[in-house]
């Protein structure tokens, strides 16, 4: 028999695997905690564990933490760890520290599939989703890693954010990811608020609505366009879920959302998506119509993108756009760009089975859409072609 690695389980799955060996609920409760908030990964330290249950818990079951490939740390602070996956696959997790909070950016799938044109991850392949075990043995181990590293006191939190922005599309692993989610946000597991749990999704519509009725956290949408085809271009995904309908969905998750506000990321393209008309396109987009804010995302360049990052003048100029028709804008800082692990830098090991090179090598160059009548004559030139 195959040793079942408890890390797999949310509280209700531990508790109906304790239940299977003649335990009741408390059990459950008290091996959680063990695992979770004091990282115990030998069930012999569980000293409130009666030895029977003990006992019986190494014969069939183990804490299984993923192997650390590398570890890297940028002059910043940014620590990026590469964990191994099997099968030729490793996926990468990110710590970013700040004076007032510790997020950690977790990786769904070892690859992606969505192949947005300015992510070195979908640049890489898709291989495989991550089992829950895999995603919260992220967190399990940068936790616990890091109390020990900074000396924290007991009950001190390293991590008090989570992101699930590392490699992959979240709500692509959607089995796997809400049982993670709901162990991060358990009160005997990590205790993480919904606020501070944030999934972030190229925009798939039907899955956001399962979200909002399963373990609505906050929300974070890749948009990266103000019209259709320009993200048609950039994020293939939008021509199964176009803008207008991921706009009604994400109104839908608002009436269950810890948050009163979408987040829509925009990736900085230079001469792609950056000019002031398609900055007044976003707000005529989304003005009245969702309330949101957004997260200007410098590009990180990579050689296989063709993509150039947005002149520091030019990302200003199209917040100042944003901010003065009243619309909350942030511009993100780069963090942990020198070593790789910064937003879209993420690539980690992947055994592509999608064949995205192939794919890739015959793709048509990126369009250069500088404003909303370009962009409506490059669609109607792309429908005549069709």
């Amino acid at each position: 028999m195959n040793a079942v690695n408890l890390l797999e389980f949310d509280l209700d799955g531990l508790t109906a695997f304790c239940e299977q060996l003649g335990e009741k609920r408390f059990r459950a409760t008290q091996l959680f905690r063990w695992i979770h908030q004091k990282g115990a990964a030998d069930f012999s330290q569980m000293s409130d564990l009666a030895k029977s249950l003990r006992d019986k818990l190494a014969a069939v079951a183990h804490i299984k933490p993923l192997a650390i490939a590398s570890e890297q740390a940028s002059t910043d602070g940014t620590i990026k760890w590469l964990f191994d996956v099997g099968g030729g696959d490793a996926v990468e997790t990110v710590f970013i520290p700040e004076d007032d909070r510790g997020t950690l950016c977790v990786s769904s799938q070892a690859g992606c599939a969505v192949g947005c044109r300015f992510c070195s991850t979908g640049h890489q392949g898709f291989s495989r989703n991550l089992t829950t075990g895999e995603i919260v043995a992220q967190l399990w181990f940068a936790e616990h890693h890091l109390r020990r590293r900074l000396n924290l006191a007991e009950g001190e939190r390293a991590i008090t954010n989570v992101v699930m922005m590392g490699m992959g599309e979240p709500l692509q692993n959607y089995a796997a990811l809400v049982p993670a989610l709901k162990v991060m946000l358990d009160d005997h597991g990590y205790g993480l608020s919904r606020r501070r749990v944030t999934v972030s999704t190229s925009g798939m519509t039907r899955m956001i609505d399962r979200l909002r009725e399963d373990c609505p956290v906050a929300l974070a949408v890749s948009l990266h366009a103000p019209n259709d085809a320009l993200r048609d271009d950039l994020v293939p995904l939008n021509r199964k879920h176009p803008i207008a309908d991921l706009l009604q969905t994400c109104n839908r998750y608002l009436e269950a959302a810890p948050r009163d506000f979408i987040t829509f990321e925009y990736c900085m393209l230079d001469g792609v998506n950056d000019s002031p008309e398609q900055a007044k396109e976003l707000v005529e987009l989304v003005r009245g119509n969702i309330s949101c804010k957004f997260n200007l995302i410098p590009f990180n360049p990579f050689p296989a993108s063709g993509l150039k990052r947005s002149p520091r003048e030019r990302v200003t100029a199209f917040a100042h756009v944003l901010q003065d028709a009243g619309i909350v804008t942030t511009v993100r800082k780069t963090r942990g760009d020198d070593i790789d692990a910064a937003c879209g830098q993420l690539a980690g090991e992947v055994q592509d089975r999608t064949r995205v090179k192939q794919r890739i090598s015959t793709r048509a160059p990126i369009q250069i859409h500088r404003s909303a009548a370009h962009a409506g004559s490059v669609q109607k030139k792309q429908e005549t072609k069709a």
